[in-house]
């Protein structure tokens, strides 16, 4: 393992450029600093210093970003006032890529550099720079190991190989099925994928980012990693490491061996000067969104970074989003389809009638219990359900409205059968609860959640087990044996030769949330579930018709995603064309929309009252418009917290309103 140093003597005369870590957006550009003759041998890009700030003797820390001869500020400079560390931790592809995402967001670099750079582990450091010089003294040199390009298998001869080797874009539709690997494991076929393909990236000397939703799709890749290629060769780096492992990962990837670098959205962040391929797995997850500022998406973060480093890159899924589809429709992406093509037996069951007794039996039709009953008799049998817990909602027993907490307004649940209703919001027990409406005392339950799907399934299948799968009760693998398995979306085990039946129930619960991504959602959740059945095994789809029941069923997902997008042309909807929420005063706001080009102003939305926050507008642009109204508007939020800065010391400046701007956010489109 390497950990970069500074390996360039500094000039006599040298000016550190340095980014600042501030929230504040009126600090989000790089300030020069004299570098100070104590301190020259060890200034270098990359490393973390403390400077000082103007404004009432400040000491701040930040990153140098570059070393100069010289500085346009024509008045005297500060100096540097310490360096922090020797180790280089902050990469120039890193610096350049988190400069344009959060230029693109209309946020500040140091937010973004928040996410890529762990916190500083003194402990890990030292030891790895200790070894590097030890290393260097030695004048040993560690070879990596031979890494042999594997097949890419299930698609056409040399298709993604040759997108990978010529640093092409595709969207990649994944096999819908699962794989055994030479320990005995399973995993989805698109993990085998995933690994195929990095393995030609690390053959040819390149590293690859492969970027996931969650930990289970994490665990999934990194095993068949570990079946290609050396362990030596795959860096693990994600947010659920402790603070010690990430960091220790990240100096690592400052390295110069060729590696595969997999975690979540932020790996995407990760310093790779040599980077060949970028693979972000089911791009359509919210997992992959950004939910602190400013707010980037994974799909957003892969593609501005394949355009600076000129990487192959790889959009791969068992449905695709309407943002990928639209960037396949414009030419920006190869479609790539396995070969030869294989279709989940999916069978809509929308006119079937349901059957009698249980609470359970009522959601499921005819059909569907005849193929879990024979399916169960064989292995394990998935059955999908809309929401965790006992009963999802409670209503009022005389007026029928939902039962709310008397404390905060948060619907009331019940988690078990027997449990006492709470809060789902606040947690609080709903003791002596009373009805706003009619006073009334008494609850019944609307729905049917996971546990109590399970209670009666249980008394429908006497005798079989009954696993429970949901944000409270993690299951990640189940066996072979014949099982009922209960899982809410996304939280569904993988099971060994893949489930013999799979329902999906609840399909008009799910579709009635109002969402602008809803249907793609559902087809996604539903998609990810049928992937996880055995090879002709039947997935049941109960309860939805139309043309995303038929979407499902002769697996033309692809095209179903491009009726949506056609759709949202029509209307002017996200990702037809971007969007930026502006919230704050009403002054602020209007200040702002004012600032906008003409023709951007024409298609704003609002602005609206926002509860506890003002009001809120919703600007939409074509892509061509991004750069220039991203640059308004930061404008505008540097120039709404200067003004607040100037004036924070009266009680004036204390009610001044911030000004948020979030780009590309489909929330003020959901219910």
């Amino acid at each position: 393992m390497t950990v970069p140093v500074p390996s360039e003597r500094t000039p006599a005369r040298a000016v550190a450029r340095v980014l600042v870590e501030s929230p504040l957006p009126q600090l989000d550009r790089l300030f020069d600093y004299a570098v100070p003759a104590s301190l020259r041998d060890e200034v270098a890009p990359g490393i973390r210093v403390k400077v000082p700030l103007r404004s009432a003797g400040r000491i701040a820390d930040g990153f140098v970003v570059e070393v100069v001869e010289s500085s346009a500020h024509g008045g005297e400079l500060s100096e540097v006032e310490a360096v922090v560390s020797t180790a280089s931790v902050l990469a120039p592809e890193v610096w350049a890529l988190a400069r344009a995402v959060a230029d693109r967001a209309g946020g500040s670099a140091s937010d973004v550099l928040r996410l890529a750079v762990p916190p500083r582990q003194a402990r890990v450091e030292k030891a790895l720079l200790a070894a590097a010089v030890a290393a260097a003294e030695s004048g040993e040199t560690v070879e990596p190991p031979t890494v042999v390009a594997s097949e890419v298998t299930g698609y056409r001869a040399d298709q993604l190989a040759g997108i990978v080797a010529a640093r092409g874009r595709a969207a990649v539709d994944a096999i819908p099925l699962l794989v055994e690997l030479p320990d005995g494991a399973w995993v989805g076929r698109w993990a085998l994928t995933v690994a195929q393909l990095a393995s030609v990236a690390l053959a040819a000397g390149e590293n690859a980012i492969v970027a996931v939703p969650d930990h289970r799709d994490e665990d999934q890749v990194l095993r068949a990693l570990a079946a290609l290629l050396p362990p030596e060769s795959v860096v693990r780096l994600d947010s659920k490491q402790s603070n010690a492992d990430r960091y220790r990962s990240v100096l690592r990837a400052r390295g110069d061996e060729p590696l595969v670098l997999v975690g979540n959205r932020s790996v995407l962040l990760a310093p790779s000067a040599r980077l060949g391929l970028i693979v972000v797995f089911d791009d359509g997850d919210p997992l992959l969104g950004e939910p602190l500022s400013p707010y980037v998406h994974a799909r957003d973060t892969a593609l501005v970074r394949q355009s600076q480093q000129q990487t192959a890159l790889v959009f791969l899924g068992h449905a695709r989003s309407t943002d990928v589809q639209r960037l396949v429709e414009i030419g920006f992406l190869a479609e790539v389809r396995p070969d030869p093509r294989y279709q989940p037996h999916v069978v809509p069951t929308s006119q079937q009638a349901a059957q009698d007794g249980f609470a359970a039996m009522a959601r499921i039709p005819s059909t569907a219990w005849t193929e879990a009953r024979a399916a169960v008799e064989h292995g394990p049998v998935l059955v999908q359900v809309a929401h965790p817990g006992y009963s999802p909602r409670l209503a009022c027993t005389e007026c029928g409205d939902t039962a709310r907490c008397t404390r905060c307004g948060g619907p009331l649940v019940q988690r078990a059968q027997g449990a006492q209703p709470a809060c789902s919001w606040c947690g609080a027990l709903a003791v002596g609860w009373r009805c706003s409406t009619c006073e009334g005392t008494h609850v019944k339950a609307v729905g049917t959640g996971a546990s109590r799907t399970a209670d009666e399934l249980g008394k429908a299948f006497p005798g079989v087990r009954v696993i429970v799968s949901d944000g409270q009760r993690l299951v990640t693998h189940v066996d072979a044996e014949p099982a009922i398995v209960v899982a809410t979306r996304g939280a569904e085990p993988l099971a060994p030769g893949g489930y013999r039946a799979v329902l999906l129930l609840d399909g008009e619960r799910m579709l009635a949330r109002e969402s602008l991504r809803v249907a793609e959602d559902c087809l996604r959740w539903w998609a990810n579930a049928a992937a996880l059945a055995a090879r002709r095994a039947p997935v049941v789809l109960v309860g939805v018709g139309g043309a995303i029941a038929s979407a499902l069923a002769t697996w033309e997902l692809a095209r179903y995603a491009s009726g949506e997008l056609a759709d949202r042309r029509e209307l002017r909807f996200p990702p037809a064309v971007r969007v930026a929420t502006v919230t704050g005063g009403v002054e602020t706001v209007a200040r702002a929309l004012d600032e906008l080009p003409e023709g951007v102003r024409r298609e704003t939305l609002g602005p609206v009252d926002v509860p506890d926050a003002g009001v809120r507008a919703i600007v939409r642009f074509d892509y061509a418009s991004g750069h220039d109204v991203a640059q308004v508007l930061r404008s505008q939020v540097i120039r709404a917290a200067t003004e607040r800065r100037r004036a924070i010391g009266s009680r004036r400046g204390r009610g001044l309103p911030t000004l948020r701007v979030r780009f590309d956010d489909v929330e003020p489109f959901t219910d």
